[in-house]
């Protein structure tokens, strides 16, 4: 993708366009299919130049019409094609029909295909299904599926890699893997959020060459994240322009989360950072970083003067769910400070429910199941509506973490593309929740700081991969990126 602040949709809204198109503008929807299959084909001819030989895997619905018309495309183009159906071509209808028998009459061969037969060669077009599943694959083209990933042939899906549910990015019992993707009219929400991450591969987007106008009055489901670009800081700033942080937690044995949410903190430009933790550490954590302010805390008598000077709270990293972590949570709650929060802030906020519309929560799947009371199958299930729900019941901006993580203030909500398998190691959340609080103090609205935390995050993540891999990369790893990610 070229442009990452286009808007995503549903796939409702993605049919409501196309009706717009054949009855308000008169393109007629065999029109739409032929523009479908020609993108996919222009696509594949530029993603693999120096390969002739294609093979299209057709289902029974409008997905397998554009494979047919594909398959037509490259005999034309003097390809060696193959195409499997799935199911009697005299089973399709109306305009997959007329694709289907026009690739016939250019002189193609229309094979019927089990998983026991399919012989495939160069690379593998997936026209099985469609944006229209919504139920669990069928055993016939699960088998297929399953056979199409074992190849290990280069895979071109088109519209949504089949099995793929396109409005959640949930896999529905198996999906095809693909090396690119190409997906017609609007982006699709689910191809960028959850499972999605590891199916579609490549996504391309083409739109058939549709007025704008057409989706003008359509509703967003969701934006892409876009790059940040911060305004330079003032030439006479000081650190009182840009907040008093003070992060609460690190409870015995998880001293090193608050210190990666402090440090994160001030990376990111916090103008002052202090930590209220266990006393037995407080003097040990500012060890390597005497800009840390550490302060042992064992009641509120204690505590309290820190609350008072702090502009922004940060609470979880290390918290704990013991007596004394709370006894912090309480001191949050009876606060009228914006805050974040992690971790077990979360798992403590699950167990006392309560509503802000001044704090940020970013929870993992497993935390927004415990918020919401459900499973993680469930979150996994419908992702963007676990958000909406998260930010329904406990108010604020709410960010739900994982591949595609996704942030939502009730109005609206931003997916990021930014992050990688690297990041599925401790002390992750507590820099994400650091950067956010940071961003808090310096003056950003609550999604702003939000959606700007999570896009540095994941991409700070990227760049640290970049010479030695994913494996083994730690969340300190990503604090020099964040600085420079932020400037």
């Amino acid at each position: 993708m070229s442009d990452l602040a286009k808007p995503l949709y549903r796939v409702a809204q993605i049919r409501q366009a196309e009706q717009f198109a054949i009855q308000n503008l008169q393109i007629p929807s065999l029109q739409l299919m032929e523009s479908a299959g020609l993108a996919a084909f222009e696509v594949l001819q530029q993603r693999w130049p120096q390969q002739k030989q294609i093979s299209v895997l057709c289902g029974g619905g409008n997905n397998g019409g554009d494979g047919y018309v594909l398959a037509r495309l490259a005999l034309q183009a003097a390809y060696s094609v193959e195409v499997f159906a799935i199911g009697p071509i005299d089973n399709l209808k109306g305009d997959a029909l007329f694709c289907a028998q026009a690739f016939l009459q250019s002189g193609g061969v229309v094979k019927s295909s089990t998983a026991d037969n399919l012989i495939m060669a160069g690379v593998v077009v997936d026209a099985l299904l469609g944006t229209g599943l919504n139920r669990q694959v069928d055993q016939d083209y699960a088998e297929v599926i399953n056979a199409i990933n074992a190849a290990e042939l280069p895979v071109l899906s088109i519209d949504v890699p089949s099995g793929l549910q396109a409005d959640t990015g949930y896999v529905l019992g198996t999906a095809i893997k693909a090396d690119v993707t190409v997906t017609f009219v609007g982006l699709k929400a689910g191809l960028f959020t959850g499972q999605a991450a590891d199916y579609c591969g490549e996504i391309v987007a083409a739109d058939l060459d549709l007025p704008i106008s057409i989706f003008e009055q359509l509703p967003i489901a969701a934006h892409l994240l876009a790059k940040p670009k911060l305004a330079k800081r003032q030439r006479c700033a000081h650190k009182g322009e840009f907040g008093h942080l003070l992060l609460m937690g690190g409870n015995h044995g998880y001293s090193g989360a608050i210190r990666l949410a402090a440090e994160a903190a001030l990376r990111s430009g916090a103008g002052l950072v202090s930590i209220a933790t266990r006393q037995s550490h407080s003097g040990l954590l500012n060890i390597g970083r005497p800009e840390l302010m550490c302060h042992g805390v064992e009641d509120l008598s204690q505590l309290q003067p820190l609350l008072e000077k702090a502009s922004v709270i940060v609470i979880g990293p290390g918290l704990g769910q013991d007596q004394w972590a709370r006894m912090l949570f309480e001191a949050v709650l009876a606060s009228d400070k914006p805050c974040v929060v992690d971790a077990d802030g979360l798992n403590l906020l699950a167990q006392q429910a309560s509503r802000k519309d001044n704090w940020i929560l970013t929870p993992h799947p497993g935390e927004a199941g415990r918020l919401l009371g459900c499973a993680n199958s469930a979150i996994a299930r419908d992702r963007f509506t676990a958000v909406t729900e998260l930010h329904n019941r406990f108010g604020g901006v709410c960010v739900l973490k994982g591949a595609g993580s996704l942030i939502s203030d009730g109005q609206q909500v931003f997916v990021s593309t930014t992050g990688n398998p690297g990041m599925a190691s401790g002390g992750m959340g507590d820099v994400l929740s650091g950067i956010t609080g940071a961003l808090l103090g310096q003056g950003f609205s609550l999604i702003e700081a939000a959606k700007i935390a999570v896009y540095v995050h994941g991409e700070a993540a990227d760049k640290a991969v970049l010479a030695d891999g994913e494996r083994g990369l730690l969340a300190s790893d990503l604090l020099p990126y964040v600085r420079t990610g932020l400037n």
